[in-house]
């Protein structure tokens, strides 16, 4: 009974790391074709410990290669992000998933999208060649008409970086239409409100967003899940937490470099 009640804590943390990579990028999505870029650049990677309960039970990793890549003719970011089981609970459920996107550096959309997923056994093995232009989207040979811009899991989360959250509000829910298990979705999020919370990097002044999340297969409520973002230009992820039906994860920096731009640390 605990062997089955630790494989799915894990199998559920580490889907819901990269939940986090994808509501981050929930919200309002801009119509131009050339977005200007502050928040990151080439080279910056982050590392994130994740615990269930009291246990460190696994890593996730993000990193953006070190210099531009030619994809259909546009230079692109290449972000790769990687999560795997640690500790005890990797020998009761090995988990090894690694996810890749290649965004337009102009228009911070998305070209390529790679996912390579073993948990267990269990295997998903994922690419998607976008065609922005016309607005399609080949998956794995099954072509998805798509809206103009849309975002894949992990493109969202550097896409929504960009954006000016200085004048963001108390219960302003914003929006972001993305592509996940070749299904075209708008995913929402709401400012809560500004913090400042203690980590492995440092004391860091914050924001709090909670997504709208679908009760009843994972979460017991419709704002169980919470993140906090560094209120600098970088607008990194510093925390995630969530209660869950089996239990809670937290999600939790561990390092950062080459970051674009000076960490919001509080005084």
């Amino acid at each position: 009974m605990k062997k089955n009640k630790g494989i799915k804590l894990i199998k559920v943390g580490l889907a819901f790391c990269f939940i986090i990579i994808n509501f981050i990028g929930s919200f309002a999505q801009d119509k131009g074709r050339t977005i200007k870029n502050e928040a990151f650049r080439c080279g910056e990677k982050l590392v994130y410990r994740i615990h269930y309960g009291f246990i460190d039970g696994g890593q996730a990793t993000i990193k953006i290669e070190d210099s531009l890549i030619p994809v259909l003719g546009k230079k692109t970011y290449h972000i790769v992000g990687t999560g795997v089981s640690t500790g005890i609970l990797n020998a009761v459920f090995k988990v090894n998933d690694r996810y890749e996107t290649y965004i337009d550096a102009k228009a911070l959309c998305p070209l390529m999208f790679v996912r390579r997923v073993n948990e267990g056994g269990f295997i998903i093995k994922q690419d998607m060649l976008f065609d922005q232009d016309y607005h399609m989207v080949n998956s794995n040979g099954k072509r998805i008409k798509i809206p103009a811009y849309i975002q894949d899991m992990l493109s969202a989360f550097y896409y929504s970086r960009t954006f000016d959250y200085s004048n963001e509000k108390p219960g302003k829910i914003d929006s972001v239409v993305t592509i996940v298990d070749n299904q075209v979705w708008s995913l929402k999020i709401k400012f809560v409100r500004r913090d400042t919370i203690k980590s492995d990097v440092g004391k860091i002044c914050c924001m709090v967003f909670e997504p709208m999340v679908q009760k009843g297969r994972i979460f017991k409520h419709n704002d169980d899940l919470q993140v906090w973002i560094s209120d600098d230009k970088n607008h990194i992820p510093i925390r995630a937490q969530a209660n869950i039906l089996v239990g809670s994860i937290k999600l939790d920096i561990m390092s950062w470099s080459g970051l674009a731009n000076q960490a919001a640390f509080a005084k």
